[in-house]
């Protein structure tokens, strides 16, 4: 990818780069382990993100 970006492009990319995020260990306690995985979880090399 290309070092100069623009800047909605980056903030999209930063939005899908936040929700690949683990889900926190608090919240696997507080929901009694129901709650283990993220759904929204991506692999960078194997999903491509459709921004702009």
């Amino acid at each position: 990818m290309a070092a100069r970006k623009r800047s909605g492009r980056k903030i999209r990319l930063l939005k899908k780069q936040k929700q690949t995020s683990a889900v926190p260990a608090w919240i696997i306690l507080r929901t009694n382990k129901t709650v283990r995985t993220n759904p929204k979880r991506r692999a960078w090399r194997q999903t491509d993100v459709e921004v702009g």
